[in-house]
């Protein structure tokens, strides 16, 4: 399967550098698995968008192998070059989401994307969080000297801007904690210096990769065979991890309601195990109607504890979530939020039906 490229020499550039960054990243996974795990590579997966003609998608993933819970690195290239009347042009991302099977191994999360407007004009998102089961501050003190690494060569200011709109965006107001130890965020980024947006860009990406390829193989490298209480404080975050996602997550959300099309690919992002009685016991935390939503997610999920996140329950999860918002198009605005609220589902309509 194929699908047509943006005609932005921009969007097309990006993309170049995006599949590098995936390249890197896969092949570090893959290097822990040969030297921690079993063996086994990540898997190649694609989605397309109205069937190639606006693009689509190509991931790298993993399911249940002795290096991964759950990993999904997915380089998506949306363009609307025939639809003139939509405010976007294209939509460039690289979104990476590791859930490593031993509960020491901290889970981690990175996007970063470039948003190209029909006037020409456009904007990076720049994310990175490391989500740890047990917290270690040996890990986030790497992890945060990271950010600083990666955007060292931005304009001043702007990693204490990153450091700011990430601890913002990843709260849980709910279980007053946040998803992480350690979270940056950029949006709508653009010093209209585009050649150093880029590099920044990728300085950025290859900071985040390389410091949490180096974090998992010093853990496992020194890691027991987990503890019966480690494997419940794992379960129990990757639930709170899904909370989040599924109630809080804008990136996400948006994903589902711009279109139906990478459903499971988007919720990639999820771990496969949750504790769906944990998850209800969280409900009457929650302000209505998110509180709704999150019961109905507990009853989609599959009967036991762990419940596994199937491909048919990610599916049914995805059509959960998205009706949720069709019906309550008022709780978005209890979603989370940096100082900067991007408008990715308005940017995928067209001005005739903005109007």
């Amino acid at each position: 399967m194929t699908f047509t490229p943006a005609g932005s020499a921009t969007a097309a550039t990006v993309r170049a550098l995006l599949e590098r960054l995936q390249r890197r990243f896969a092949e570090g996974l893959d290097r822990l698995s040969q030297t921690h795990g079993d063996g086994l590579r990540l898997q190649p997966a694609q989605w397309l968008r109205d069937e190639g003609r606006h693009g689509g998608g190509h991931r790298l993933e993993a399911t249940e192998t002795a290096l991964l819970n759950r990993a999904s690195l997915n380089v998506s290239a949306i363009h609307y070059d025939d639809l003139p009347d939509k405010r976007l042009s294209s939509a460039t991302a690289l979104s990476c989401i590791v859930h490593p099977q031993h509960p020491r191994a901290p889970s981690m999360h990175m996007h970063v994307s470039w948003t190209e407007l029909r006037d020409g004009r456009g904007g990076w998102r720049m994310m990175g969080d490391l989500n740890p089961a047990i917290p270690d501050g040996d890990d986030r003190a790497a992890f945060m000297d990271a950010f600083a690494r990666g955007l060292s060569g931005a304009p001043e200011g702007t990693l204490a801007t990153a450091l700011t709109q990430g601890d913002l965006y990843f709260a849980i107001p709910a279980l007053e904690r946040h998803r992480g130890v350690a979270h940056a965020y950029l949006e709508q980024y653009n010093s209209e210096e585009p050649a150093a947006d880029l590099e920044l860009a990728e300085a950025f990406s290859v900071a985040v990769i390389d410091a949490y390829l180096a974090i998992v193989h010093g853990v496992l490298a020194a890691a027991a065979p987990p503890t019966p209480d480690e494997r419940r404080a794992q379960l129990d975050y990757h639930s709170v991890y899904l909370l989040q996602v599924l109630t809080l997550d804008r990136g996400t959300s948006s994903g589902l309601l711009v279109h139906d099309q990478n459903d499971v690919g988007i919720l990639g992002s999820l771990p496969n195990r949750v504790d769906p009685d944990l998850l209800r016991s969280w409900t009457t935390r929650l302000p209505a109607p998110q509180d709704r939503l999150l019961a109905q997610i507990a009853d989609v999920l599959t009967d036991g504890t762990p419940s596994v996140l199937t491909p048919s329950v990610r599916e049914s999860l995805a059509q959960t979530v998205r009706a949720h918002y069709r019906a309550h198009p008022e709780a978005l605005a209890l979603q989370a939020r940096g100082d900067i609220l991007p408008p990715t589902v308005a940017n995928h309509a067209s001005e005739r039906s903005r109007s």
